[in-house]
């Protein structure tokens, strides 16, 4: 790929880098439509059990390239529309991947760095690291990475971040829900780490499982529809291979099959 590095070690773990440091990882089309097809294949790999997605060099993602905004900005609604939903599709694909996923962020998240960042199920930041959803500075919105904006942190905050634009703190985006991790630069991959050892403890089926469910609930009332989606889901899940794995487990005092072995 021409933007992207990505290693995948013995435990199952995906490392999906962006390479674009001379640009602090802006994206373009090239980097978009090699992310979508990056997670696609990481998603459908039964090898893969946790996807970081991080970023090469000082910064995480200083969301969108200007010369892709520029060309943008001179192309016709056909291309733009084409474009948009690209980027739609992107940020979709890393929401509903059925792996976890993790954000190392450092530096600046800004405009879609932000959106990648919430897209994430898990989010680790460096405490110098600075966060803008700051489209409105150029004439244009957050609209592709709103809903994934507003689902991390909530409407209002939202609405704050995207109107004024204005560069918050790790520790405000933690306060938020940004993120959920805060560490010193030189602690952040050890903090990574720790969140990963977390993740493989947990079944993968169980995990995307997970995933799947909850993409379908929403905050409100309960309904009887919500009611019975769930009562189906663990019916389901819980007679599986890999439920009676993790009772078997349990019982016998030992490592379920999906922990990775300590040398």
């Amino acid at each position: 790929m021409q933007t992207l590095e990505i290693a995948i070690d013995a435990r199952g773990v995906a490392r999906v880098q962006m390479n674009r440091p001379e640009v602090f990882n802006a994206f373009n089309e090239t980097m978009i439509a090699e992310l979508g097809e990056a997670f696609d294949r990481l998603a459908n790999d039964p090898a893969v059990r946790v996807i970081v997605l991080c970023g090469a060099g000082k910064a995480f993602s200083a969301g969108a390239d200007i010369q892709w905004m520029k060309r943008a900005s001179e192309a016709t609604h056909e291309w733009n529309l084409e474009d948009a939903r690209g980027f739609a599709a992107m940020l979709h694909r890393i929401a509903v991947c059925p792996k976890p996923t993790i954000a190392r962020v450092q530096g600046v998240a800004l405009g879609g760095g932000v959106g990648l960042t919430a897209a994430c199920d898990i989010a680790i930041a460096s405490d110098d690291a600075k966060f803008a959803v700051s489209e409105a500075r150029f004439g244009i919105l957050p609209a592709v990475i709103g809903p994934y904006v507003i689902n991390a942190v909530g409407p209002r905050q939202a609405r704050r971040l995207a109107l004024t634009a204005s560069r918050i703190s790790a520790a405000e985006a933690l306060s938020m829900g940004l993120v959920h991790e805060v560490v010193t630069l030189d602690a952040l991959d050890a903090a990574v780490e720790r969140w990963i050892a977390e993740l493989l403890m947990n079944g993968p089926q169980a995990q995307a499982e997970i995933k799947k469910l909850f993409e379908q609930l929403e905050v409100g009332p309960v309904s009887s529809g919500v009611r019975e989606l769930t009562a189906q889901t663990i019916s389901r899940v819980r007679m599986g291979d890999e439920a009676r794995e993790g009772f078997a487990a349990f019982l016998a005092k030992r490592p379920a099959a999906w922990v990775p072995h300590k040398d």
